[in-house]
């Protein structure tokens, strides 16, 4: 298919390793860890703290399996590109439209939780009306920040993320001497099947950080992608279990909910009132650093990469002459977020819950087909010095993205029984056949799935 004629704007690569390094941490050390985890707790208990170690070393060998993809072939689109290249543009698109939606469905869910984290330090306020309204306010202002410029909202992602990983690390290492370790008993309180429940939870909380592949277009130096991928998955993966070792061992796990972040609930505990404060401010950062160079960032470079291919719209492939920016992609972005915060007005477990973990299955779906493609894409490297062509090798080859397909497979599985969610989902792939067979194959018949 030939590209679709666009007047020529480049991105402006203007990202170094530090601020991929907070995209990476900022888009999964969200609402995730200070709302999801306790729903994680509820459901695992104590044991919880094992299945979240296990799902982000799962993710983890996810993105160091892409890191060779993304090192060797960077851009915006990053795995609608690379599925593309090595198992042809049905699957390329349907990676790329899956990864994407997955980010765009979770932009009122952010933002409510970005509402309530702000509605606790005013705790006069009606919650219900307000958590909407700094929902819809926070949304707005991050989305602008975008439309301005990726530096602008790069430099802002990485001064948030050196204030929240800050704020953890003290809240571990301060926090640590009060843990109860009688909350420990019993570990696992539901049994294996309460652990396997909560198993979906910490993928989804994990998933965000490949987020950071789509920075290819907007990199210096390609190979810090790789760099990023392992950096970044250090990071968080010691911050959720240092985190969530405190919380349980402060906080009864029968006392553990969603109406208020559970780190919160256990500062308050710890340190009193200034240490709620503190947590709670750590909570509010987080969810808008995942907002702001995830859920907002991502889906417009992946839209403005398939649209210059011919996939999408000709407007999500417009960059602003003067930000560089995809602001129509933005934009479009803006609205599906807005939808779903009014969405949450009627049925916030909707929103928060099923729309959840209908992205979660996205991603997996996504990443998967990604992670076989690394496969191709190592077959056609044989015989070549991967490190010295490329730049940067994964490794342990194949372990990584062997790893990563069984935990998103298990994921998948799990997420499925669930009947609506499986119905949903099958409706989802239902209407990519019919939008790749009835627009982008009438359109150009020489596309081959």
């Amino acid at each position: 298919m030939s590209e679709v004629q666009i007047k020529e704007v480049q991105p402006v690569k203007n990202m170094g390793i530090w601020l991929i390094w907070a995209l990476g941490v900022g888009t999964v050390v969200g609402d995730g860890v200070f709302l999801l985890i306790g729903e994680g707790i509820t459901a695992a208990g104590p044991s919880a703290v094992i299945v979240y170690i296990i799902a982000g070393l799962v993710q983890m060998a996810t993105m160091v399996g892409l890191g060779e993809l993304a090192v060797h072939l960077p851009s915006g689109g990053a795995q609608a590109v690379w599925v593309e290249k090595f198992m042809g543009k049905g699957f390329g698109l349907l990676s790329g439209l899956s990864g994407s939606i997955g980010f765009l469905v979770l932009g009122g869910a952010l933002s409510l939780a970005l509402g309530t984290f702000t509605c606790w330090y005013f705790p006069n306020l009606d919650q219900n009306l307000w958590t909407i309204i700094f929902a819809l306010f926070f949304i707005t202002l991050l989305t602008l920040l975008n439309i301005l410029g990726t530096a602008i909202a790069a430099k802002t992602q990485l001064a948030l993320v050196i204030v929240l990983v800050g704020i953890m690390v003290l809240f571990g290492v301060f926090g640590i001497g009060s843990v109860d370790w009688a909350n420990y008993s019993p570990f696992m309180p539901n049994g294996i099947d309460g652990a396997l429940k909560a198993f979906p939870s910490g993928i989804y909380v994990y998933m965000g950080a490949v987020a950071l592949c789509t920075a290819g277009n907007e990199c210096r130096d390609k190979r810090d992608l790789g760099k990023g991928l392992v950096y970044s998955s250090i990071t968080f993966i010691a911050i959720y279990t240092i985190g969530m070792a405190v919380v349980i061992g402060t906080v009864p796990f029968e006392q553990i909910g969603m109406n208020v972040s559970p780190y919160t609930v256990a500062a308050g505990i710890i340190f009193g009132k200034a240490g709620a404060f503190v947590l709670n401010t750590a909570a509010w950062i987080a969810t808008a650093t995942s907002l702001l160079m995830g859920v907002i960032y991502v889906p417009s470079r992946m839209f403005f990469q398939m649209s210059r291919e011919g996939y999408l719209p000709r407007f999500f492939g417009e960059l602003n002459a003067k930000t560089k920016t995809p602001v129509k992609g933005l934009l479009f972005g803006w609205v599906i977020a807005v939808l779903t915060i009014l969405l949450g007005i009627l049925n916030n477990d909707f929103v928060y819950v099923f729309l959840v973990n209908q992205a979660t299955m996205m991603w997996i779906i996504s990443w998967c087909l990604a992670l076989v493609a690394s496969f191709f894409h190592r077959r056609s490297l044989k015989g070549q010095n991967i490190k010295q062509v490329i730049g940067w090798k994964q490794p342990l080859f194949p372990l990584c993205p062997i790893l990563g397909l069984l935990g998103c497979a298990y994921t998948m599985y799990l997420c499925l029984t669930d009947l609506w969610q499986l119905l949903t989902m099958s409706i989802w792939l239902l209407a990519y056949l019919a939008y790749y067979f009835g627009y982008v194959k009438k359109k150009s018949p020489s596309v081959n799935s």
